[in-house]
């Protein structure tokens, strides 16, 4: 939550320093260097869902994609192993123990 708000201050200020220098240049070139790093954040959430990377996609597809993708992100990962590899949070012993 932190980062996208960092994002979006720095593509707020990049915006204005192109618009006080009269350039195109420091808000695309930060969108570019977000951009992998925002895929790879998303392909690993989506891996903790168990779906395949490929449903980032779906963003592509107006406001109904986003939608789904944001309720998708916002929901409760795979307990325990899933075919993308073991549960990120039971490796450090955050993963909420079973019911007894």
């Amino acid at each position: 939550m932190v980062l996208v708000l960092f994002v979006i201050v720095i593509s707020i200020v990049a915006s204005i320093i192109d618009a006080v220098l009269g350039t195109r240049l420091f808000n695309p070139i930060f969108s570019l260097a977000v951009l992998l790093p925002s895929l790879a954040v998303g392909v690993r959430r989506l891996h903790d869902l168990d779906r395949s990377g490929w449903w980032l996609l779906l963003s592509l597809i107006p406001l109904i994609g986003a939608i789904v993708l944001i309720v998708w992100f916002v929901g409760r990962g795979t307990p325990g192993a899933n075919r993308f590899g073991p549960d990120p949070l039971g490796i450090i012993g955050l993963s909420p123990r079973p019911a007894v």
